[in-house]
């Protein structure tokens, strides 16, 4: 097994996507809004800019900017997950094979790529909105009302 090392840059640019353990559910659009709770509560105690987002029914897309200093968004991530797990209803819960007292609504693991320049950004920003796309969930970027997106281009 490779020994994985995430890449921790204060002040650092991130792309993210953070998945459901089972990837059939429909969970974060069922539960938005208690997914909104969780993302705001953290963000206002461990702060960070969302360049851009876009939430699917099992996994979700985002960028994310941090603060000068500060590398440390896997706290970030793991109080997101923690309190969105308590939010919703144990049966949505496919605890098998966790550790004790472990939620399994969540994969274990995130994956995150550091956005070094401009031009991969506007590519990572472009991946964040085309997704729902891609997935065959919508026609057109705009018709998915789970995303930045909407924010990002108003008219």
């Amino acid at each position: 097994m490779p020994d994985y090392r995430r890449l921790y840059v204060p002040g650092g640019t991130y792309f993210f996507t953070v998945n459901l353990a089972n990837r059939q559910s429909t969970l974060l659009t069922d539960e938005i809004e208690k997914l909104r709770i969780a993302y705001r509560a953290v963000s206002k105690t461990w702060p960070f800019e969302t360049i851009a987002i876009c939430i699917l029914p099992d996994h979700l897309h985002c960028i994310w900017s941090l603060p000068e200093g500060d590398a440390n968004f896997s706290t970030r991530w793991r109080l997101i997950k923690l309190n969105f797990s308590k939010s919703v209803a144990k049966s949505d819960d496919p605890a098998q094979g966790r550790r004790p007292g472990e939620r399994g609504i969540w994969q274990r693991r995130y994956w995150e790529q550091l956005v070094r320049d401009e031009r991969d950004l506007e590519t990572c920003i472009n991946y964040v909105y085309g997704n729902p796309v891609k997935h065959g969930l919508v026609a057109e970027i705009p018709d998915w009302p789970y995303s930045s997106w909407h924010r990002d281009h108003k008219a």
